[in-house]
């Protein structure tokens, strides 16, 4: 049995994998580099440390790896005012913590970005803990945030919930089940394949169908 709920925060809580998406086209056409946006939003949910090299190629991490990350942020920021919660974010983390899992809300970001974003979704009022780039030394799809997750509250096991194949890939090191949304743009099918257990179109759609997943509201 589960004690602790693990939730991606971008892509999964709030609406951000368009905005980074686009961020990162524009970095990479300062340096004349233009990849068609189906590819780069293939590694949307993938750490920007390891994000250049397996898009744009090792070559181009080499020379210009640090900038573009530099880039990216420049460019994100001029988009972070249009971001959004998806519908039901706050309402399914009250849900899940008033059925008495520890709660919390992981992300490798920036520490200003995760604080900005656990605000939209009034997370702190929430989480137990939550991750920032702070905590870890390497992204998904390597398992350092479910790792400092789970650290972060003493947990013993864990349901990891996000919108990537990354997340799947990340929770899957650490022998972690994950339940998945569509939120991020990835298919069923992908998510499935990456090893995802359900997978629901919407936080809403999650929510009603709680106890049917692993985090059901525990029998008395």
């Amino acid at each position: 049995m589960a004690d602790t709920a693990i939730f991606d925060v971008d892509g999964t809580l709030v609406d951000t994998n368009y905005q980074h998406a686009l961020a990162w086209f524009r970095a990479l056409r300062r340096y004349d580099i233009t990849k068609p946006m189906w590819r780069i939003h293939r590694g949307i949910g993938m750490g920007g440390d390891l994000f250049v090299a397996a898009v744009a190629g090792r070559e181009v991490e080499e020379a210009h790896g640090d900038d573009l990350r530099q880039a990216w942020g420049e460019e994100f920021d001029q988009l972070i005012d249009e971001i959004q919660p998806f519908e039901g974010a706050h309402e399914l983390l009250a849900e899940v913590k008033e059925r008495g899992f520890r709660l919390v809300l992981a992300s490798s970001g920036k520490t200003e970005h995760v604080e900005r974003f656990l605000d939209l979704v009034d997370g702190k009022s929430l989480a137990d803990a939550w991750t920032t780039s702070e905590d870890v030394e390497q992204s998904k799809p390597e398992p350092d945030i479910v790792s400092a997750a789970l650290a972060k509250v003493k947990g013993a096991s864990g349901i990891m919930v996000g919108d990537s194949v990354y997340d799947a890939q990340a929770a899957a090191k650490l022998g972690i089940p994950t339940l998945g949304v569509r939120t991020g743009g990835f298919s069923v099918g992908e998510l499935q394949e990456a090893g995802v257990m359900q997978v629901f179109d919407s936080l809403v759609a999650f929510r009603n169908a709680l106890d049917g997943t692993p985090l059901a509201r525990p029998s008395r």
